[in-house]
């Protein structure tokens, strides 16, 4: 089956595990430090856990010590930004460009001798390939 935006929720309940489903599907967090990518920093790729596509580098990746996977950049055309009022905050979510689904934040206060972002990701909403 093709996973992307056009995928029922019923079909993403039958794809994802219930956590999965709760980050990715219904804009949740998982708590910090608790993630299997949060202190992971081997070479490869980073790719969307609903649907597989390709989102970071593992070059990108960095230490924020935010709680979260962080990365400075995105693969261009990976991922979408979404205005987040939520929580009584203006942020900026970033969800997979081609399943929709959310894999977190982006942020302003990522290193500055790269971009100068920091992309919050919830380790659940990716998985990692060599």
């Amino acid at each position: 089956m093709k996973k992307d935006k056009n995928t029922t929720e019923q079909e993403w309940k039958e794809i994802l595990t219930e956590e999965q489903y709760y980050v990715l599907r219904e804009k949740g967090t998982e708590r910090p430090f608790t993630g299997i990518y949060t202190d992971f920093f081997e070479g490869g790729h980073y790719h969307c856990a609903g649907c597989g596509q390709l989102l970071f580098e593992a070059q990108t990746k960095f230490d924020s010590a935010c709680g979260w996977p962080s990365f400075d950049q995105a693969i261009d055309g990976s991922v979408s930004y979404i205005k987040d009022v939520s929580h009584g905050m203006i942020r900026v979510e970033v969800v997979c460009s081609n399943c929709q689904g959310h894999l977190g934040h982006v942020f302003p206060d990522g290193p500055q001798e790269t971009t100068g972002h920091r992309y919050c990701i919830n380790s659940i909403s990716i998985t990692h390939q060599k």
